[in-house]
């Protein structure tokens, strides 16, 4: 099970405003911003009742590329968010557009993955292709 994810990122206003955009259908917002040693981070959570503040912080940018190396930013990842409702997916699919992203395939039914798998693709600003997916039926 999945605790967390961190990304870098090229421009971290960039991704925070992308971020909390697309997301914000799926229940996310920005949790946290400052620095952490000395570097720009932001954080986005979804509610969750079981946590001890309420809510869960699973999404983190980082400013910069790595000290040990590699790209400016995290690319060519495919990230995917459960959604609760196919409307959701088909919010998360306009919001996302709206902030900037790039269609890589609209809202709809993907049976060749299984028969209620329903998602939508979105290419962000560092390139990374993002996915809300409904396992549910219509």
């Amino acid at each position: 099970m999945l605790d967390h994810m961190t990304f870098r990122v090229r421009d971290i206003e960039r991704a925070k405003a992308f971020y909390a955009a697309a997301l914000q259908p799926l229940g996310y917002s920005v949790c946290a911003q400052g620095q952490y040693e000395g570097v720009n981070v932001v954080g986005l959570a979804y509610p969750d009742a079981t946590e001890p503040d309420g809510k869960k912080a699973d999404v983190w940018f980082v400013d910069g590329p790595s000290p040990y190396g590699s790209t400016p930013s995290t690319q060519g990842c495919h990230l995917a968010w459960r959604a609760a409702s196919r409307a959701e997916v088909d919010a998360f699919y306009r919001a996302a557009l709206a902030a900037g992203g790039v269609c890589n395939g609209p809202p709809g039914p993907r049976p060749h993955y299984h028969a209620h798998y329903y998602g939508a693709f979105v290419i962000d600003p560092e390139g990374n292709n993002i996915e809300a997916v409904c396992h549910l039926p219509a």
